[in-house]
């Protein structure tokens, strides 16, 4: 038999109001022994929790039945005073009444266990509480209305179709179905290949709006690249010294722009060193740079000591001449060199000037801006949806490469199917889902 299960589902501490859920076959029961009755379905009613004599304290209650709640379970939620003596005293006669604390995300997995919700959706329940920005909401709330999912069951109908044809083409070569029956799955596969490659393309966007926009300062040492970073976080966030090697780890700090997320890195300076420390710091600074979505080639304009660009700078990347304030360097023209031939844009600026600051950070958000911003939130968000999609385009694109091997293209159809229905969940291994559900609060 189910377990009835119980949580918080507000944060500890202090509060006007503290909510308690329940869901399982006891709930109904309890809500009874606790607040002598439990109110009609649906509708908030002010009663008093008692247990074993004692009051516990004044609440709303609300009850839900089976199977019109959130876990298609009977639920129930217990609106009580904050404060840590009354949750602490509800949660211990919820305890000892027989019921269990819940696992962190068990209420949503039973809501997925009982088609609630799809997987991708109970994902999009976790986004939507982690979600920090407007448009990690924005893509949270796409998610948890089963954008995925609907994406999902359109591709899976056109999958079906061209598997029939296949398998009538297998099955029944001497009946009277149409010559070219295979031929006509063609079309329906390019289709869907170019489906998935425009949700694959849209995936990187989804993960890059969850987890932020990766903005590195790579470049020699003392170019001020710590001076840009706490200049733009607004506090000293890295330490700032004259000498050369200071920054040895990835400081990483959270930023908004335009409302998307991004974190800003300031990294060790690039150069060769027989110190272990700073070599270590250097692998570092260049792994962090190779995943940056955007790396910011700061300069110092003031040198005369060449310093050539990191191997790993793209032409959408940025070249910042910094120390605009002092009389240049030889290596301005050294890099303005390099920058031109990689097609990289060139800033100039000085970190100690308020305006230059402004300057960078409107032309941070613009790349943030043209990267993460699309017409449509993306249907796929997560590591996990991407590494699905490709496989099922890879299957995709090796069944409609078949000619005359029918029945390997139909198999190569119905494996990419498979691959489609473990995005939503509707076939996924134990383990998967036990990672899935084990990243949620608890109370969730």
């Amino acid at each position: 038999m189910t377990d009835t299960i119980f949580a918080a589902a507000t944060a500890p501490g202090r509060a006007a109001v503290g909510v308690v859920r329940l869901s399982g076959p006891a709930a109904g029961r309890v809500v009874d022994a606790l607040a002598g009755r439990r109110p009609h379905a649906r509708l908030a009613a002010l009663r008093t929790l008692r247990h074993e004599g004692a009051v516990l304290d004044q609440a709303l209650v609300l009850w839900f039945e089976s199977p019109h709640s959130y876990t298609g379970e009977d639920c129930a939620e217990f609106h009580v005073h904050g404060g840590p003596a009354v949750m602490t005293g509800l949660l211990e006669a919820l305890s000892g009444l027989g019921l269990r604390l819940a696992e962190p995300g068990e209420f949503t997995r039973r809501a997925f266990e009982h088609g609630k919700l799809d997987l991708a959706q109970a994902e999009g329940v976790a986004d939507l509480i982690e979600a920090e920005t407007e448009a990690q909401r924005r893509q949270a709330l796409d998610q948890l209305g089963g954008a995925l999912g609907q994406a999902q069951t359109r591709w899976r109908e056109a999958l079906i179709e061209a598997l029939a044809m296949f398998e009538a083409a297998v099955d029944f070569p001497d009946e009277e179905v149409p010559a070219d029956v295979a031929a006509r799955a063609k079309p329906i596969l390019a289709g869907l290949i170019a489906d998935l490659e425009h949700a694959l393309t849209d995936a990187r966007r989804g993960e890059r709006v969850r987890e932020g926009f990766k903005i590195a300062l790579i470049g020699a040492p003392n170019a001020g690249k710590s001076t840009l970073l706490n200049a733009l976080a607004r506090r000293e966030a890295a330490i700032v010294t004259a000498t050369p090697g200071t920054t040895r780890d990835i400081i990483e700090v959270p930023m908004r722009f335009a409302g998307y997320k991004a974190l800003l890195a300031d990294t060790a300076g690039l150069r060769e060193t027989h110190d272990e420390i700073e070599a270590e710091g250097v692998r570092r600074a260049r792994a962090w740079a190779q995943e940056a979505d955007l790396r910011v080639w700061v300069v110092d304009g003031a040198s005369d000591a060449r310093a050539s660009a990191p191997g790993d700078l793209h032409p959408h990347d940025i070249c910042l001449i910094n120390k605009a304030d002092l009389p240049a360097g030889a290596e301005t023209g050294h890099a303005l060199v390099e920058a031109r031939a990689l097609g990289i844009d060139v800033l100039r600026l000085s970190a100690r000037e308020t305006a230059d600051i402004a300057a960078l950070e409107a032309a941070l958000e613009r790349r943030v801006v043209a990267a993460l911003a699309g017409a449509e939130s993306p249907t796929a968000t997560r590591l996990r949806h991407r590494e699905l999609l490709g496989e099922a385009l890879e299957r995709l694109q090796r069944a409609e490469a078949y000619d005359d091997e029918l029945e390997l293209a139909a198999e190569d159809v119905r494996l990419a199917g498979r691959a489609l229905d473990r995005i939503t969940g509707r076939i996924d291994p134990e383990d998967v889902l036990d990672r899935v559900f084990s990243s949620f609060c608890i109370g969730k």
